[in-house]
């Protein structure tokens, strides 16, 4: 395998940036993906993920920065194929070419040994499909079509795009467990998604853009730790109240007259003290902030991005009387009896 760089990274984006005409898809984007690790690239649709791969792979040149491989631009790397694979989109598969003719094609081009096909089949769960052709397969077989062609050069680094798209939650489950045994063999793998909630047990670490922009990067664990849970308490006895809370241990503040807030603690928990204590309440709400709400935080709209910004309140529709539209005319009645042969509508 060939060797991290200095940082010990693996892939490294520094100030990245690409613009389309007047959209800039992404921009000074930095982040790294260091081997062992399956690193999760999140975001909402049109976040610039797939844009920052096809930059990363060498399809599309950056307006600014820099996205390398090893240290080099993938357009510089040594026999690329035997060092990274990728997956960034469906494959326009010959329907009629069975999956190990579509592979043969690929080893041809690549000078990769054809006894390794039967190898990634394997490792995908399609060495019963091999003489399958392609245009029967579905779209989850075909997911794995695509995986067993990255795998082919036998790749250091792993690039996906999207790849549970198609998968049935046994195939997601498989997915998840076939990253995770790559990883473990010191591999780099770097996995896009737009659902963290999928993702949340499958990544090591995160890079969360939106509005082709970094949000946040990180350990998930870290960004898990982050995630807590909260009890607002409208009591008479704000004094009182605070005082058993923390004589039982629970981090609290009033953040309002009549209002408390007990951070880390859950209606369980909670529920027992306030009872043993006979503190008189108003309103007892649990407020959690979970991994899926701070994904969502997180990449909601960023200022000065495409699409960012406020989003304006609704027009408020103006309302009228339930009935016809001014000027409706009823359609007259359906003819009666038998219906005359004709030419069936379009």
């Amino acid at each position: 395998m060939s060797s991290p760089t200095s940082t010990g990274a693996v892939i490294e984006v520094r100030g990245l940036s690409k613009r389309f005409g007047s959209i800039e898809a992404v921009r000074g984007l930095d982040f790294s993906v260091v081997p062992g690790r399956v690193t999760g690239f999140l975001g909402p649709n049109g976040a610039g993920k797939t844009t920052t791969l096809r930059m990363l792979l060498g399809l599309v040149t950056p307006t600014a920065g820099t996205a390398t491989i090893f240290g080099r631009r993938y357009a510089e790397l040594a026999d690329p194929v035997r060092h990274v694979g990728a997956v960034l989109e469906a494959t326009s598969f010959h329907p009629a070419r069975r999956a190990r003719q579509h592979l043969k094609m690929m080893t041809l081009a690549s000078g990769i040994a054809e006894s390794r096909i039967d190898e990634v089949l394997g490792l995908v769960g399609l060495a019963d499909s091999a003489q399958r052709r392609v245009g029967g397969f579905s779209l989850g077989m075909r997911q794995r079509l695509e995986l067993a062609g990255a795998l082919l050069g036998d790749p250091d680094v792993l690039i996906l795009d999207e790849p549970s798209n198609g998968l049935d939650p046994q195939g997601i489950a498989w997915l998840r467990e076939f990253l995770r045994h790559l990883a473990a063999q010191g591999r780099t793998i770097l996995v896009s998604s737009h659902l963290l909630a999928e993702m949340a047990q499958t990544v090591d670490d995160v890079v969360i853009v939106s509005g082709g922009q970094l949000r946040a990067q990180g350990p998930l664990a870290t960004l898990s730790a982050q995630a807590h849970s909260s009890m607002r308490i409208r009591t008479p006895e704000v004094p009182r109240l605070l005082g058993v809370l923390a004589a039982a241990g629970f981090p609290a503040r009033q953040s309002a007259t009549d209002t408390v807030m007990a951070d880390g603690a859950t209606p369980e928990a909670l529920g027992p003290v306030l009872a043993a204590n006979q503190i008189v309440l108003y309103e007892l709400a649990h407020e959690g902030t979970d991994l899926e709400s701070m994904f969502l935080s997180l990449t909601g709209p960023v200022a000065g991005a495409p699409g960012g910004g406020q989003v304006p309140p609704p027009t408020p529709v103006p309302q009228r009387p339930l009935g016809p539209p001014p000027g409706y005319a009823a359609p007259p009645p359906p003819p009666q009896g038998p219906v005359p042969p004709g030419p069936v509508p379009q």
